[in-house]
């Protein structure tokens, strides 16, 4: 633990939700003392530019890894009862099921770009053991009934929950401000280190074009899949993945909904082809819109910044068609948003994420959290500060996330 006449100067980069976290769990650490301590968030185009803010916001009991996810998924409560999430991020416990149906068929045959298509791997071998047969629950309205062949339940009461991405991200940078971090938009080109130390954190500020260093006794690189951009060793890849949002014609309940949709391939009967099979992920959310979400993607290499993503608007237009072959509600609703980003996976037999120190004394990862990021990103942070502050994780053990584990110059 830090010494009363220590300075720290603690800087983050990344404006995502495991930055953003991050900065607020520092700021409230009980050794956090704004007069002798700082924390400056640096993020390069906008918080939340990314995947924290383009994201489904699916909160699992049953989530991975599994030695974090108890810790943030509580926490994740906490928030939203200390801050008014309910309004503010659109926190609140949701069913989830895994729903098979036979959609109404398409006007256009499946593209050939999806034969690119990468599961997202959001489910674990032990989620999928959670999935129980049951009937549809009679609330989930908006889908077809006609069209639904079968439903597997995913959840108890009180494992699963949501929030919007976007707003929770916003809303926690703004709760770290309050008390007393500093948010730069700037990109960050180089971490200076002294001996065995970091000292010093150089980034071109957005605005002004000009590059500035500013001191630095503890690093903590949130970068998602930009992560590798700024500490080398890190084994990160990035994945893009697409979405929309449609704001529906009639109201939807608390359901997010993982499915396997059988579509015909066309209405031609002179050119008869087997079906495909969609699996878009469905989310109501209480702001009267739904999310949904494909198979994720290689083609296009990670860009430099979350405001250069390039958006395929055939695979946006794919996920509109499919979730339209279940649903008159979405069908006929106004899709408010087509939209891409990055996730961030750990290239590695032993998963991930990486949190925890780096190697190098002050340097820590936060980062390679693949789909889990909004899940994970208050437990994260959490344990960030502790590891700052403490020296060490306190609320978890999370040893097998520790980034010298995974660095590939081990």
């Amino acid at each position: 633990m830090s010494a009363p006449t220590d300075r720290r100067d603690i800087v983050i980069v990344g404006g995502g939700i495991i930055g953003c976290c991050s900065a607020y769990y520092l700021t409230r650490h009980p050794s956090f003392d704004p007069s002798r301590h700082s924390v400056t968030l640096i993020e390069a185009s906008d918080i939340a530019g990314g995947a924290s803010g383009k994201a489904g916001g699916l909160l699992a009991l049953w989530a991975y890894p599994s030695n974090i996810v108890p810790l943030s998924y509580k926490l994740h409560a906490e928030l939203a009862k200390e801050h008014g999430g309910k309004d503010r991020w659109g926190y609140r416990e949701v069913g989830c099921g895994q729903l098979i149906a036979r959609g109404r068929p398409l006007n256009e045959k499946k593209d050939e770009h999806n034969d690119s298509s990468v599961s997202l791997k959001k489910r674990s071998a032990a989620a999928m053991g959670k999935l129980k047969p049951s009937k549809a629950p009679q609330e989930l309205d908006w889908i077809e009934p006609e069209l639904v062949r079968g439903y597997e339940n995913m959840s108890d009461p009180g494992e699963t929950a949501q929030v919007h991405p976007y707003l929770f991200t916003t809303s926690i940078a703004k709760l770290a401000e309050e008390k007393g971090a500093k948010v730069i938009l700037g990109s960050v080109s180089d971490i200076g280190y002294s001996g065995d130390a970091v000292k010093s954190v150089t980034y071109t500020d957005k605005e002004a074009g000009q590059s500035q260093t500013i001191p630095a006794t503890d690093v903590v690189v949130a970068a998602g899949p930009w992560t590798s951009s700024i500490v080398p060793e890190a084994p990160i890849s990035a994945m893009r993945a697409h979405s929309v949002v449609i704001r529906p014609t009639r109201p939807t309940s608390a359901h997010t909904l993982f499915t396997n949709i059988e579509i015909p391939a066309n209405f031609d009967p002179s050119n008869p082809s087997r079906p495909t099979v969609a699996s878009p992920e469905i989310y109501a959310r209480p702001d009267d819109t739904v999310y949904a979400c494909g198979e994720g993607d290689q083609v296009v290499p990670l860009p430099s910044t979350t405001a250069d993503v390039e958006v395929d608007p055939k695979r946006c237009e794919d996920i509109i068609n499919q979730v339209a072959a279940v649903s008159d509600a979405l069908r006929d609703g106004k899709v408010t948003a087509r939209q891409a980003c990055y996730l961030p996976n750990v290239s590695a037999i032993r998963g991930g994420p990486l949190v925890g120190h780096a190697g190098t004394k002050g340097l820590y990862l936060a980062a390679g959290h693949t789909c889990w990021g909004i899940q994970n990103a208050p437990g994260t942070g959490k344990v960030i500060s502790e590891f700052v502050f403490d020296g060490r994780a306190k609320s978890a053990n999370i040893g097998s996330l520790d980034p010298r584990k995974f660095l590939l110059y081990i």
